[in-house]
């Protein structure tokens, strides 16, 4: 749609309002940036989510002066994780390092929140209730805006130098700029999840057998999300017509008998199937647009590492804006090097976790992907520790 009027000018409007687009909305305001983050969902809602963040996340929220505030919730420390491959156990400690002596696993009621409010607090202006009907584009077809419409039906164009795709995998602005896939996986889990009471949980569990993947991640209000996956024609074979919660109890039962007791009272809330895609790279940028979160990478929920990639990924993009603020061209503003800087960081992961989705391992395979999982992520937290080392005009 060529652009023929505006409402607003923002030098950002970010498409999205959860983690990836608060986040990049919050560094943005920060550095003198004025941003509008519009998201046709509901203020507060929830959504689905692992909750887990791993030690590279956790950072990001401490280097921005949010960790508090996620302790603050309730949310539990967590300084252990366990893996269970079939009968076999193996505890591992969390050891301090970089600042961070804990993970957690904050309800994404709790954890968007927090990051909503603190970019408010920072400058940025949030229109919940508001859809992208199209991009407003100039004559020459570059990206200048954003068509936007209220519940109530009402549309208006707002102007910006830059419009942010935050809206997730099935991601409006990714369509309606065609960013092209330059990696893509094969494989994809589906998983049924609800919560259960948890309070004495002593960490985050994982479990791995049969063909089947599980979680136990305790979260806010004594509360743990449980999880179970595997290849989406088995949940289906398991739900029968029974739906989520039969699939749920039946497949933790085959995997291990002390998850079936840990879920046999009912749950907290409705148990809900969630069916994956397989991973997903994209182009991250292009004239006047740009994707951050799981809109420009998405990887399989077994990873347990979308808030943590979407954390890394909006400082990458809000250092690349704001280095390029004075200049009008996509390369010069330094765009590319947000995607050299990303791909980078997103790249090793994808192979190792679309191999973890297609649940046709056995254990000794489970093992050595998750020893490659946990050495990508340490390269990470390297990466992250080094934004420090560097001017910043974000922080």
């Amino acid at each position: 749609m060529t652009a023929t009027g505006s409402s607003t000018e923002w030098d950002s409007i970010v498409v999205g309002g959860r983690v990836a687009g608060a986040s990049t909305a919050l560094l943005l305001v920060r550095a003198g940036l004025r941003v509008l983050v519009v998201d046709r969902g509901r203020r507060g809602s929830d959504t689905v989510s692992t909750h887990a963040l791993m030690r590279g996340g956790v950072l990001q929220l401490r280097r921005w002066g949010l960790l508090d505030r996620v302790v603050a919730s309730g949310a539990p420390a967590v300084r252990r994780a366990t893996f269970h491959y079939g009968a076999e156990s193996l505890a591992v400690s969390l050891k301090p390092y970089a600042g961070v002596d804990a993970l957690y696993a904050p309800r994404r009621t709790v954890l968007d929140a927090i990051l909503v409010d603190a970019a408010e607090e920072a400058g940025a202006r949030f229109r919940f209730g508001t859809a992208v009907e199209d991009l407003a584009r100039d004559t020459t077809g570059r990206v200048v805006g954003a068509v936007l419409r209220d519940h109530g039906g009402a549309t208006w164009t707002d102007h910006a130098r830059l419009v942010v795709g935050a809206d997730g995998r099935a991601s409006a602005v990714a369509a309606r700029v065609a960013a092209p896939t330059i990696a893509a996986g094969a494989n994809a889990g589906a998983y049924a999840y609800g919560y259960w009471p948890a309070a004495d949980l002593d960490g985050y569990h994982w479990y791995y057998g049969d063909a089947l993947s599980a979680g136990v991640i305790p979260t806010n209000d004594g509360l743990a999300c449980v999880f179970v996956g595997g290849p989406p024609d088995v949940l289906a074979k398991a739900a029968g017509d029974r739906g989520p919660a039969a699939a749920h109890h039946r497949l933790l039962e085959r995997l291990d008998g002390g998850l079936a007791d840990l879920t046999a009272a009912p749950p907290y809330g409705a148990v809900r199937f969630f069916r994956g895609m397989p991973a997903r790279l994209r182009r991250p940028y292009g004239r006047g647009w740009a994707l951050v979160g799981d809109a420009g990478c998405w990887v399989d929920p077994l990873s347990t590492h979308g808030i943590t990639d979407a954390l890394r990924d909006a400082e990458l993009l809000a250092e690349a804006v704001v280095a390029g603020s004075g200049s009008e061209d996509d390369a010069g503003s330094g765009l590319t090097g947000y995607q050299t800087r990303r791909d980078c960081l997103a790249l090793p992961m994808q192979p190792i976790v679309d191999r973890l989705a297609s649940h046709e391992w056995d254990l000794g395979e489970a093992r050595r992907l998750l020893r490659g999982l946990s050495s990508v992520m340490a390269d990470e937290v390297e990466a992250i520790r080094g934004f420090d080392a560097a001017p910043s005009r974000i922080a």
